[in-house]
């Protein structure tokens, strides 16, 4: 985090009248308690004087050093031990009070929280030596048994840091060359230190956790190794680097601390000009790096806000192989210059800490659940949760901030809090706009672009393929894609090659303010969720960019290889379903490709939305029996069936065959694809005769014009195994399905869903060929392996559960069935909905896996519900509708349900004779 300091140099010097004169107090005594006398004097006067001073907060502070001298007068002994606490507050209120009046307004506004915050250290020590003084053993020995209570140990270490904070600011922002004794923690103790913290303010006061950082930057700057040693802290705006640092700086011990402001090359100029000086070494920048150079001490030099990438930071280096640097930057180019340590979002304790204390409430059970979603929401970022803890008082409702922050987010992200804990002067909103506003108008232009995608998983292909589109037969003209390909034309060269090297320019000038990462592995590119948000805030109007990237990524997905379509809908569906494909009307129609990307991630209902609008305006645009018309049938048709909607499918089916029949012939690609498609769908009801019949033919059609490698002869060698399996022929399916497994192992690899899909084949039929072992091994390999490449919700991996858990039934691990089987049933009712084929398959085996366990209720219960959506949906002839009657007939007779069993098995034996 970035601070806005006060002047290192140019600031006017104290005057000698109009106050006391700048002389920090010294006790001139001979005896140990003669010091008392003299204190006691000088705050009586500055008290006195305050009376008379329009800013009373003077008068509070000096009154409190009053209270505290006088406290001790009853100590009686020991004295000594309390002195040079007391010596250091009477030098500080001398010179604030100095300071006030010499200077006014200017003054008072600077030093009003300095003063409130030493009052209230004062009157805690007062309290504490009262406790003291109250109890019964010696008042040295008291000291100690204080001072060894954790609790309170921290306590006054916590005071006695604030105390120290507040000379070094005093001191270098009104040239006081007196060095001071500064009281330590955990001790009175006085230690004679020649620290010089050059303006560095100190970190807030409600500074939380981050310990890991700053524990690996006492590791990395407190060893000696014979070098400089360089930490780089770096990230996003309002990740909190500066507080890191500042926290890191409190509780370190440097022989000097320089403080740096680091945005423009003026400041760092100023600033070194400023070390010179204070070093007696010239008045120039290149005066201090020489004394930083030939200074051997151990000195730390904090560079703030090192964010312009256009500054070279090595410049301003002291070129030498000892002493301490600290930069912040947003850069991570900066990460080359030494130890470094990304800082991003807080750990969620820290941060739900960190929110409660800002907003002064209690953490109780309550205000902690409701924290909870408050940083959730803000994603950890420390500046967000300061904001929002900072406006929670003005309502006092803790529970109602989610539901303001939802309709107010860019207000609430905007809003600069009337009282802060440090001297950061941004909120999230501003500073990310400070960055934006450095950006060239392509790289900010590619910034809001990525802004109605997902914030995760961007890439380069997203563009770099969708330069290269070529305008199908269905593409909306030219003059409806001018803006993307104007766009995209940034990138690509006159040869139409795209130049990789230009759009990296891009992005690192992007990522140079860590607007955006990238992921070094797989080099897709991401954006902070509140960065995201904030994005879209800088556009006036967003329908044009929103316009833009939707035909950028329509354009992509017609590039993309049929056998790598499924793997890419796993990448993509985050960012259709953000884009929601807005305002059809307005944009070019890419609306066939979106439909891949719905059907191939499972969200049929979706799909089927899509699917039908195509349908609709290609027979408005081209007619009934266009072949475009035809493929968005059959599109239609493949997402009726994944729906469970079997008869519509087959109506659809049943025509696109016959039109394609007459108009391409019965050899026609298209043809054998209608043809498949009627033969999927036959065996969805369960006409696994008629299904084989077509899938033969297809499989021969498709060998004789394709040849046995093609992806599409695989795959109507893949559906002919599984009619096969229907069938209980399952060694004309293992024969056929380890075929296809080997060919496509070696065409599209081991981890190709095509591959995987043959993989299950071959388990189901091992199972039935009562190869246990085989099949579970193979079922846990294919489950692994679907979960990582498409996911844990989508139809194949769920798919891959089924079955894995129907090889543990054959194994009699019920037990293991059912832990799959439970969720499995969530997971398709959630995808799918309750009255789904695949949801009531599920429903009936869990059933089954309950029955065998002895929970015969829980069994019974599911099995009447099965059979009661079953039979409406498919049928009674079809073989799972007749499979869950026979199921729970086994139920009614293990219940003794006698007549409800006779009258179910003459269902049974009735639907079976119409066979």
């Amino acid at each position: 985090m970035s601070t806005t300091s006060l002047p290192t140099s140019g600031s006017p010097a104290p005057p000698t009248t109009g106050g006391t004169t700048l002389r920090p107090f010294k006790a001139p005594s001979k005896s140990k308690s003669d010091w008392l006398a003299p204190a006691i004097l000088t705050a009586k006067t500055i008290t006195a004087a305050a009376e008379y001073a329009p800013f009373p907060y003077i008068k509070g502070v000096s009154g409190t050093v009053l209270s505290l001298l006088e406290t001790v007068v009853a100590v009686k002994k020991n004295r000594e031990d309390l002195e040079e606490l007391h010596n250091s507050a009477t030098e500080i209120i001398t010179i604030l009070h100095d300071q006030i009046l010499a200077h006014g307004n200017t003054a008072a506004i600077k030093f009003k929280g300095l003063c409130e915050e030493l009052e209230s250290y004062l009157k805690a020590v007062i309290l504490a030596i009262r406790n003291l003084q109250d109890q019964s053993k010696g008042f040295r020995g008291r000291v100690k048994e204080f001072l060894k209570a954790s609790k309170l140990t921290d306590e006054i270490a916590g005071y006695q840091t604030q105390i120290q904070g507040l000379m070094a600011i005093v001191e270098t922002n009104f040239k006081v060359d007196k060095m001071y004794n500064i009281i330590t923690a955990p001790s009175f103790a006085v230690v004679n230190t020649v620290q010089n913290i050059n303006n560095c303010p100190p970190p807030s006061r409600i500074f939380q956790g981050r310990q890991a950082i700053l524990d690996k930057m006492h590791q990395f700057l407190n060893t000696d190794s014979g070098n400089q040693h360089i930490y780089v802290l770096y990230g996003l705006g309002g990740a909190g680097k500066t507080q890191i640092a500042l926290k890191f700086i409190e509780q370190s011990s440097f022989s000097d601390v320089f403080f740096v402001d680091t945005s423009k090359v003026e400041t760092i100029e100023t600033a070194l000009k400023s070390i010179a000086v204070s070093k007696s070494a010239g008045d120039s920048a290149q005066n201090a790096l020489r004394s930083l150079e030939s200074n051997h001490s151990n000195w730390l030099v904090f560079f703030d806000n090192a964010d312009d990438p256009k500054i070279n930071l090595n410049d301003f280096l002291p070129k030498c192989n000892h002493g301490n640097i600290i930069i912040t930057s947003r850069n991570p180019e900066l990460r080359s210059y030494g130890a470094h340590t990304l800082v991003s979002d807080m750990e969620e304790a820290d941060a739900i800490t960190l929110l409660l204390r800002r907003a002064n409430k209690e953490s109780s059970e309550e205000n902690l659940k409701l924290a909870t979603g408050i940083v959730k929401e803000l994603y950890y970022l420390p500046l967000a949760i300061i904001q929002a803890g900072a406006f929670i008082p003005k309502s006092e409702d803790l529970e109602g901030y989610l539901a303001l922050y939802h309709s107010n987010q860019a207000r609430l992200l905007s809003e600069k809090a009337a009282q802060s804990h440090d001297d950061y002067a941004q909120t999230v909103f501003t500073t990310w706009q400070i960055s934006f506003n450095q950006l060239s108008h392509l790289a900010a232009t590619l910034l809001q672009l990525c802004s109605f995608l997902h914030h995760t998983g961007i890439s380069e292909d997203m563009f770099s393929i969708a330069s290269k589109y070529d305008f199908p037969s269905w593409s909306p003209p030219w003059e409806e894609l001018q803006e993307p390909l104007e766009f995209l034309s940034h990138f690509v060269e006159p040869t139409g090659e795209w130049n990789s090297l230009k759009f990296l320019d891009v992005t690192t000038e992007i990522k140079a303010y860590s607007l955006i990462s990238v992921d070094a592995k797989t080099k897709l590119f991401s954006i902070h969720p509140l960065v995201h948000a904030w994005s879209r805030s800088t556009l006036l109007n967003e329908e044009p960019l929103q316009l833009c990237i939707s035909s950028i990524l329509g354009m992509y997905i017609t590039k993309i290889p049929d056998n790598e379509i499924e793997l890419a809908s796993v990448q993509l569906i985050p960012h259709i379903v953000l884009l929601k494909y807005a305002n059809p009307d307005r944009v070019a129609d890419f609306r066939k490709a979106f439909w891949q990307i719905y059907y191939y991630t499972g969200k049929f209902k979706d799909a089927q939305a899509i699917a039908e609008q195509v349908l609709e305006k290609s027979k408005f645009l081209v007619g009934d029996d266009h072949a475009d018309t035809l493929l968005a049938m059959g599109d239609l048709a493949s997402t009726y069936s994944r729906l469970g909607d079997f008869q519509k499918a087959m109506e659809l089916n049943v025509l696109v065959l016959e039109k394609r029949t007459n108009f391409l012939g019965e050899d026609h690609p298209h043809t054998l694809l209608a043809m498949g498609n009627l033969a999927s769908t036959h065996s969805d009801l369960g006409e696994f005769q008629k299904a084989k019949k077509l899938k033969v033919l297809v499989l021969e059609k498709r060998t004789e014009l394709l040849g046995e490698d093609h992806p599409d002869t695989l795959l109507a060698m893949n559906n002919l195994a599984s009619t096969y399996y229907d069938l209980h022929d399952f060694q004309k399916a293992q024969e056929l399905v380890v075929l296809v497994l080997e060919k496509y192992t070696k065409l599209l690899g081991e981890d190709h869903p095509n591959t995987l899909s043959a993989m299950s084949n071959l388990a189901r039929t091992y199972s039935d060929l009562e190869e246990f072992q085989k099949a579970e091994e193979l079922a846990v390999l294919v489950l692994e392996k679907y979960t990582k490449l498409l996911g844990e919700d989508h139809p194949d991996t769920l798919l891959a559960m089924h079955n894995l858990a129907s090889t543990y039934c054959d194994l009699c691990e019920f037990q293991k069935a059912m832990e799959l089987q439970v969720p499995l049933l969530e997971k398709r009712t959630k995808l799918l909905g309750a009255d789904h084929p695949d949801t009531l398959r599920a429903m009936a085996n869990l059933a089954v896996t309950y029955y065998t366990l002895g929970d015969l209720n829980k069994a019974f219960r599911l099995e009447v519900e099965v059979l009661q959506k079953q039979r409406p949906l498919l049928g009674d002839k079809h073989p799972s509708t007749i499979l869950a009657m026979e199921n729970l007939v086994k139920t009614y007779q293990t219940l003794g349900k006698q007549g409800e069993m006779e009258e179910l098995k003459q269902l049974i034996k009735d639907t079976k004779k119409s066979l």
